[in-house]
């Protein structure tokens, strides 16, 4: 393998693996910066008949399920991303890496979907507590298999190549903020700025899958033939 840094046309790889380094954690970012929009959806419902006074108090009251959902929430994500990640690292060889990484990618975004489809559709708390806890499994389990396949996929080029994936990582968060900032600065109603906020999510991790399906071709039209062969042959 050639020892010198791979040359890498307009920074085209280096974006790539910035884009996929964004995907990893903005899926819980995005669910950790929504917690507003969550909780609002956990309150206890109102009797039909209800004065000015006890509305005003009833929402000053939080219910069983809002104090809940932070801790409930933590531990729905830590755990599943521990014990994925522990698993990754011993059963990487038995699924293909174009596998880990499309498959968790794809799942992402059906799950982000699915939550902006039900910010449409009135749920009673508890099954939508139930439902917003397994999404956030799902999330943080198949975020995990997609960090480990990132992370030894980069492993196979020089270290400067690791850095773009922790650049795009550190952004996640902010980006998850300021996407929230603007959708309640739009003046719409929480539900449809919700709404907005999630699809918002859909379109970066569809971004994120279209940054990998060019990697190879950009990999073997700007790199050397074998240590592109090397990598083509790691992402199959």
């Amino acid at each position: 393998m050639a020892t010198t840094s791979p040359k890498d046309k307009y920074l085209g790889v280096w974006v790539i693996f910035f884009m996929l380094g964004l995907g990893t954690l903005l899926p819980w970012n995005f669910f950790m910066t929504a917690t507003m929009y969550f909780r609002s959806r956990l309150k206890d419902p109102l009797p039909t008949e209800v004065s000015a006074n006890q509305s005003e108090a009833a929402g000053e009251h939080q219910s069983v399920l809002e104090t809940k959902f932070n801790n409930v929430m933590t531990l729905c994500a830590m755990l599943p991303l521990l014990l994925c990640t522990c698993l990754t690292s011993f059963l990487h060889t038995l699924i293909p890496q174009r596998l880990r990484v499309m498959g968790s990618l794809f799942i992402i975004m059906f799950v982000f979907i699915i939550t902006a489809v039900l910010v449409k559709v009135p749920l009673e708390p508890l099954p939508f507590f139930s439902i917003t806890m397994v999404k956030i499994i799902i999330i943080n389990s198949f975020g995990a298999v997609l960090q480990g396949s990132l992370f030894g996929m980069a492993g196979l080029l020089p270290a400067s190549y690791t850095t773009p994936i922790m650049s795009g990582q550190g952004l996640a968060g902010t980006f998850a903020a300021a996407s929230m900032i603007c959708a309640i600065a739009s003046g719409s109603e929480l539900e449809d700025a919700a709404f907005g906020y999630f699809i918002v999510a859909c379109v970066v991790v569809f971004l994120s899958i279209l940054s990998y399906v060019l990697l190879p071709k950009l990999v073997k039209s700007n790199w050397n033939i074998k240590l592109s062969a090397v990598f083509i042959i790691s992402l199959s």
